[in-house]
């Protein structure tokens, strides 16, 4: 599979909409030409088919191309889909020049398609969906890698009162509301008892790292979560921000460091890749690049970071897996996704031994 596709299939390709996730294309045109500035119709709506959470549409009109993402219909779990909160951030930081979509508007009236939705711009790049990037020059992927890191810091590096998200959410202790958000996410999804996740709910929180800073956490930064020039290694938006809100940076500089402790198998992973021969980064420039990035001298025990963050993917997939019993996953590849759930956990606890457990 190549490591690049057009922004037409940024999300695994598109297909028609069936039966629940078909949209009134006629209410949904009224509200755009309303609301979307320089709109002309007529639109045709297709459905990504990737995105666990909040289903995604590519909206096709005469003026361009848009994309659309809505709360799932269904009941959901408390705080989740907040799609009026992704479009919040990206709105912000859009307008402070970091790299977000452009955003159009927002639709908190359930009567136009179902439920809230925004729309936003399409971005015109490409997707690198495997760490590997196959196909690329030693330079270019380093490069590349190099300005993922550069990006992230300049995400963290944003003034939250400057931009307008001093109220984006709680400044302090941010991993303890993490581990007590997913740890409840988690006992509402919860399907069999796991020994390893009970362990993790009583440890994690009760060695938490001191919080030195507060910024906009996006909460998924990795590197197919981007769109990248076509041309150039250079991200020209950030994607999903679902998970975002304030708290502390870290979370997000040890979550693409998880790339590190990954297996590939063709995804963000390069754990198990000949990264020299590659010229993919180590991790100890990618480190040493972050902190002269964002003027830090050092980072805490990465160990708790990445049992944190192992832990924080199992209760995010547990989530997933629930739906799936439930039958209201929105991706074909949900299923898949919720199998994922113990291996976390176990590798949570692997970490979480290292760093003293």
């Amino acid at each position: 599979m190549s490591d690049t596709i057009n922004a037409d299939e940024a999300f695994v390709g598109t297909v028609e909409p069936e039966g629940a996730d078909k949209l009134d294309e006629a209410r949904l045109t009224e509200w755009m030409a309303a609301n979307v500035e320089g709109f002309e119709g007529p639109l045709h709506l297709t459905k990504f088919k990737g995105g666990q959470s909040n289903p995604t549409y590519k909206v096709e009109a005469k003026s361009g191309n848009y994309v659309l993402r809505r709360k799932p219909f269904g009941p959901l779990l408390p705080s989740a889909h907040a799609v009026d909160r992704e479009y919040k951030v990206q709105n912000a930081l859009n307008k402070a020049g970091f790299p977000a979509a452009r955003q159009y508007g927002l639709c908190t009236d359930d009567s136009v398609v179902g439920s809230w939705f925004y729309v936003m711009d399409m971005v015109d790049g490409k997707t690198i969906w495997d760490g590997a990037m196959p196909g690329s020059t030693p330079d270019y992927r380093r490069q590349t890698y190099l300005a993922m890191i550069d990006a992230l810091a300049q995400l963290h590096n944003t003034d939250v009162d400057a931009v307008g998200l001093s109220d984006f959410g709680k400044p302090g202790n941010y991993f303890g509301r993490q581990i007590d958000r997913w740890t409840k996410q988690y006992k509402l999804s919860e399907t069999e008892h796991m020994d390893g996740m009970e362990q993790l709910i009583k440890w994690l929180p009760a060695n938490l790292p001191e919080q030195t800073r507060t910024s906009v956490v996006h909460g998924d930064y990795r590197i197919d979560n981007m769109i990248w020039a076509k041309d150039r290694p250079e991200v020209l938006a950030v994607l999903d921000w679902e998970l975002s809100t304030l708290g502390d940076p870290l979370g997000d500089f040890s979550y693409v460091c998880m790339a590190y402790v990954t297996e590939n198998a063709g995804r963000s992973g390069v754990h198990d890749l000949d990264r020299k021969a590659l010229g993919i980064p180590e991790l100890e420039e990618v480190v040493e690049r972050y902190c002269a990035a964002t003027g830090r001298d050092s980072l805490p025990d990465m160990n708790w970071l990445f049992a944190y963050n192992f832990f924080r993917l199992a209760g995010i997939l547990q989530g997933i897996k629930k739906r799936v019993i439930d039958g209201t996953a929105s991706s074909a590849h949900a299923k898949a996704q919720s199998d994922r759930v113990l291996p976390l956990v176990d590798r949570a606890m692997e970490y979480a031994k290292r760093a003293g457990m």
